[in-house]
C-alpha cells in the first residue's frame, strides 16, 4: 500500500500537492469489485492484484486447496450420505461392505476363491475366509505374513486326509506344546488357524 503523507504537528497543514497525492494514493488502492452483499456470505479475491473483490456463489461443503476455495465433490472430498459407507438411521449403517461384496462384520464365512486343486500357500487376503481344499489340494501355512489376531479356516473337501505344511517357525495344535512341522487335516474336516504374530500360530479343528 503507498504512503499517505500526515502532519502531527499543530499548525503545518498539508500542502495542496500533498492532499492531491493522498487523494490519488488512496484511490489507486482501494478494495473494488463488490457492489453488494448478502448478511454472512462468503468473499473472495477475485483476480492477484489484491484489490479486486468477488462474492463467493459456492454452495454445499467448501474445501480450500493451498488457500484457494472451491466446492467439494461428493464421494471424492467426503463420503455423501447414502454414498460408499451406506444410509445412516439412527446411529446405524446400512448397505456397507468390507470389500466391495461381504458385509461388515461378516453375518456368514465367505470362502477365498475357489477349491484349491494343487498346493496352495496362505496369503492375508484369506483373513476372514474359509479356504476350500479340492483332490490334489495341499495347504502351506507361510513364515512373517500374517499379523496377531488373523484367522483363516480350511475346509477338506476331499475323500481323504490332506497335509498342511507349517513353512511358519512356529505351529501349535490348539490344547498342546508340541511345535509342528507338519499337520494332518482329516477327510470333511475343519481346522482354524489362529495367528499370534507372524511367526507364531495355533490350530484347531480336525488336525492331529
Amino acid at each position: 500500500m503507498t504512503t499517505i503523507t500526515l502532519r502531527n504537528v499543530k499548525g503545518s497543514a498539508l500542502s495542496f500537492t500533498e492532499v492531491d497525492n493522498n487523494f490519488t494514493n488512496l484511490n489507486t488502492d482501494k478494495l473494488e469489485g463488490v457492489t453488494s452483499s448478502v448478511d454472512g456470505e462468503l468473499t473472495l479475491w477475485s483476480s492477484t492484484t489484491g484489490k479486486v473483490l468477488k462474492r463467493a456463489d459456492l454452495t454445499g461443503i467448501v474445501k480450500a486447496t493451498a488457500g484457494v476455495a472451491s466446492a467439494a465433490s461428493a464421494g471424492t472430498d467426503y463420503v455423501a450420505p447414502g454414498g460408499a459407507l451406506g444410509t445412516p438411521s439412527s446411529g446405524t449403517l446400512t448397505n456397507c461392505t468390507a470389500d466391495g461384496t461381504n458385509s461388515v462384520g461378516y453375518r456368514n464365512v465367505p470362502q477365498s476363491g475357489s477349491d484349491k486343486t494343487t498346493s496352495y500357500s496362505l496369503a492375508t487376503t484369506d483373513v476372514g475366509k474359509f479356504v476350500g481344499v479340492g483332490t490334489s489340494g495341499s495347504i502351506t501355512i507361510p513364515n512373517s505374513t500374517f499379523a496377531a489376531g488373523d484367522i483363516v479356516s480350511i475346509f477338506n473337501n476331499t475323500t481323504g486326509n490332506i497335509t498342511i505344511t507349517c513353512s511358519i517357525t512356529t505351529a501349535y495344535i490348539a490344547g498342546t506344546d508340541t511345535d509342528k512341522a507338519t499337520m494332518t487335516l482329516a477327510t470333511r474336516g475343519v481346522a482354524t488357524i489362529l495367528f499370534i504374530s507372524g511367526t507364531v500360530c495355533v490350530v484347531s479343528g480336525n488336525v492331529s
